[in-house]
């Protein structure tokens, strides 16, 4: 059972996933992309067994979410664990005014990661330094916002929409599709609904206080579900209660590079770790005969391992 996409649920910990994971399936070799906090919910992509080998080739993969921003009120969380400690007005909101904000968060920025998060500084955890009321000096990290959709205000986080179905530019509204669990709301805060695609890397919570600043108000994310990782959606997740019998995908398909056919000779050669002169640019996966063999990066001249499968 190689790669399965699930459907995390709430308030767990994508820690505690794996552990479900690891019972259900009788094996201690689980391994997931893309980690995603307590509060959030949505696609959680776990690798099992050999299929461990592909974890490090999806962590890059781009991401869709919803997200619910309420203005109003910050958290030292930046999320709905609270609790509150920054109050203020949010000034009069219009969805143009806000597009317009928006499309400054578009493109390559420096993103100050959260003071909650697993970021290390000097060998500790920020969650750690922040959990015993201290901070840490946290530099911005380079990460890409590839869309960022407004898809709604709202007078409060229970007043937006909670059921979505999937459409061809991802999730949208819907009264009759699936309904989205969320934290206890901090109170009625206006709040944005956004639809966005990012890189690996970027913190929703972050572009959540962001976002509020550069309105002018404190703001955290009050709610968050993650509809896409990679060719994975969550219209295919599994749910983590019958993960025995969810439907995997091998390891070549859950490789989104370019594929590279090979001949018995580059297979051998690839698999001895040699670099073996080859045209291919960027970064490839190498098959023989439909399996996988590797993948590798290419300069044009020669083809480098990254990885190599027996």
């Amino acid at each position: 059972m190689p790669v399965i996409a699930v459907d995390k649920p709430l308030n767990l910990t994508s820690h505690d996933v794996v552990g479900r994971a690891r019972r259900a399936l009788a094996t201690k070799r689980v391994g997931h992309t893309g980690t995603l906090d307590p509060l959030a919910t949505g696609v959680l992509v776990l690798c099992v067994n050999d299929s461990t080998k592909v974890v490090q080739f999806m962590d890059a993969d781009s991401k869709d979410y919803l997200a619910w921003v309420s203005l109003g009120a910050g958290t030292r969380t930046l999320d709905a664990e609270g609790p509150i400690d920054d109050t203020a007005d949010v000034p009069p909101l219009t969805e143009d005014g806000v597009r317009a904000i928006l499309t400054d968060f578009v493109g390559p920025l420096a993103q100050v990661p959260p003071q909650y998060s697993a970021i290390q500084v000097g060998g500790v955890r920020a969650y750690a330094v922040a959990r015993a009321g201290g901070t840490l000096d946290l530099p911005a990290r380079n990460v890409v916002i590839h869309s960022l959709e407004l898809l709604g205000i709202y007078e409060s986080m229970e007043a937006a929409p909670h059921s979505f179905s999937p459409i061809s530019q991802g999730w949208a509204p819907d009264a009759q599709g699936k309904t989205f669990p969320f934290p206890t709301p901090l109170g009625e805060f206006p709040t944005l609904l956004l639809r966005a695609r990012v890189g690996s890397g970027t913190y929703l919570r972050s572009l959540a206080r962001d976002v509020g600043a550069a309105l002018g108000a404190p703001a955290h994310l009050s709610g968050l579900v993650r509809t896409r990782v990679g060719r994975y959606d969550l219209s295919a997740a599994a749910d983590l209660e019958h993960l025995a019998e969810a439907k995997s995908i091998p390891d070549l398909d859950a490789l989104d590079f370019p594929r590279l056919e090979a001949d018995e000779r580059l297979a051998r050669e690839l698999r001895q770790g040699k670099r073996p002169q080859h045209t291919a640019q960027g970064r490839q996966v190498v098959t023989l005969n439909g399996e996988l063999v590797a993948v590798v990066d290419g300069d044009g001249a020669e083809l480098k391992v990254v990885r190599a499968w027996a």
